[in-house]
């Protein structure tokens, strides 16, 4: 009798956090958007080894910088691609793991995550563009970073909490990078890429990943 009390209580929290966060987060999601963004700054790196005469240290130190218009093309592409290809990977295994509970992608507290996130998000493009227009270049990494890691902090409070950790060490990361302008990339790298896929592997055995049958024999 006493188990059944304790029941209805959790039910009604489950309720409660359903409606008011975002919990069908897929950790693959993270894992495929880390992948992607290793590749994209891969890409990067070989484009711009190619087209200049020295390295992306140098080239971020420089100030102000002569931006080609080759060069915006190709970073403008391999960003789109890299931002593309997150977001369906992040559509399509969300959406699996909510159906896989019973439960809609679309709802009012995907909605607030999903404005809380954008807000941080269009301010630090705003900016970054503010960069460029100045020749700032070696800081547009960094920055991304910064403005990422607070668009999560704003949108933690809608979703799991282990977003929040996330968003910490994306900060982290792109103050760091202000100071070492010439590891810019490495440490947005580092960020997007490595800290998604740990953080995606770690969501996934979590909150996914069903545990193996121990059969007897």
């Amino acid at each position: 009798m006493a188990a059944e009390p304790l029941e209805q209580i959790r039910e009604i929290r489950n309720i409660m956090e359903r409606s008011s966060r975002f919990i069908s987060l897929s950790g693959l999601s993270g894992v495929f958007a880390g992948f992607f963004a290793l590749a994209g700054a891969a890409a990067f790196y070989i484009f711009i080894n190619r087209e200049l005469n020295y390295g992306y240290s140098d080239f971020a130190k420089r100030v102000p910088v002569d931006i080609s218009l080759n060069f915006t093309r190709f970073v403008i592409l391999d960003a789109a691609a890299v931002i593309i290809l997150s977001l369906a990977a992040a559509v399509f295994f969300t959406t699996r793991h909510a159906k896989s509970k019973g439960e809609t992608i679309w709802n009012s507290a995907a909605k607030r995550m999903l404005i809380n996130l954008a807000i941080p998000l269009v301010a630090g493009g705003i900016y970054c563009l503010v960069l460029l227009y100045y020749g700032w270049f070696g800081l547009v990494a960094p920055t991304t970073l910064i403005f990422y890691g607070l668009a999560l902090l704003n949108a933690s409070k809608y979703t799991l909490d282990e977003i929040r950790w996330l968003g910490v060490f994306e900060i982290a990361l792109g103050l760091i990078g202000c100071f070492f302008i010439g590891y810019g990339i490495t440490l947005w790298a580092i960020g997007f890429g490595v800290l998604h896929i740990i953080y995606g592997l770690l969501m996934y055995s979590k909150y996914e990943a069903k545990p193996k049958e121990t059969k007897y024999w």
